[in-house]
C-alpha cells in the first residue's frame, strides 16, 4: 500500500484580511496545504523557513509590495522556482508586464474566479512539481 502524496504548498500572501480568507478557503477545499502571509516582507521571511510549491501575491501591499516580493523570491536570497500567480486589481497591460518582468507565472485581474485559481494553481503547482 503507498502512502498518499504530499499536498501541494501554497502561501498566500495579500494585507486584506477578506482576500486571504477567501483564497484559503477555496484553495483548502482543493486539497492544498495553505499558509499566509500579510504583506510581501513576510512572504519572503516564510519562503526562507519553509518550502512552498505556489505562491498567490497581492500586488499592493504595505512593507514590500507584490513586485518586490516576487523579484524576492526568485532572488538568490531565496531562490524559488515555485510558480507564483499575481493578482491585483490593476487590469493594465504595464502592471501585468511589470509581474511577469518580475518573475510571475501568471497574472490575475481581482476579483479572481474561485474555479479559475483553484484550477490553475493545481495546474502550475503540478507543473512546478516536475
Amino acid at each position: 500500500m503507498t502512502s498518499p502524496s504530499r499536498s501541494a504548498r501554497v502561501l498566500v500572501v495579500d494585507d486584506a484580511a477578506t482576500v486571504r480568507l477567501y483564497h484559503r478557503q477555496l484553495l483548502s477545499e482543493a486539497a492544498f496545504e495553505v499558509a499566509e502571509a500579510v504583506n510581501g516582507l513576510q512572504a519572503v521571511e516564510l519562503a526562507l523557513q519553509t518550502a512552498f510549491d505556489l505562491f498567490v501575491v497581492d500586488v499592493n501591499m504595505p512593507k514590500m509590495d507584490g513586485y518586490a516580493c516576487v523579484e524576492a523570491l526568485r532572488g538568490p536570497t531565496v531562490g524559488t522556482d515555485a510558480p507564483i500567480i499575481m493578482v491585483s486589481t490593476e487590469d493594465r497591460g504595464p502592471d501585468a508586464d511589470r509581474a511577469y518582468a518580475a518573475g510571475a507565472n501568471l497574472y490575475l485581474v481581482k476579483p479572481v474566479d474561485g474555479a479559475r485559481l483553484v484550477r490553475l494553481a493545481a495546474m502550475l503547482a503540478a507543473e512546478g512539481a516536475r
